[in-house]
């Protein structure tokens, strides 16, 4: 079973489980602030739940690439939309400030 460490917690999933939905099953947000409440349920269309992801992971979606190619985010930031991606090993996660989870200290 695939483990993801997040905000110190570690969390065992299924190979392929979506990483939104594992994470709000223990009852952790990908959401900074607001975005807890206004976001649009993982559908890759408000980009609030951009984390980084070291690990095993599916591949960009074409869905995830378009929303990720959109301000405030970048393709280039190396985020990836909790609700698109998968997790396919052991995986640390690391969520960022901003309404959209992108900005680095």
């Amino acid at each position: 079973m695939p483990t993801i460490t997040y905000q110190g917690e570690r969390i065992e999933c299924t190979v392929g489980d979506e990483l939104r939905e594992a994470l709000l099953e223990v009852g952790l947000s990908p959401h900074n602030g607001a975005a807890n409440y206004a976001n649009c349920g993982g559908r890759a269309v408000c980009g609030t739940c951009a984390v980084e992801v070291e690990g095993p992971v599916s591949e960009m979606s074409e869905e995830e690439r378009s929303r990720l190619s959109k301000w405030p985010h970048n393709l280039d930031s190396g985020l990836r939309l909790a609700c698109q991606t998968r997790v396919e090993g052991d995986v640390e996660v690391t969520k960022y400030g901003g309404f959209w989870g992108q900005k680095r200290d």
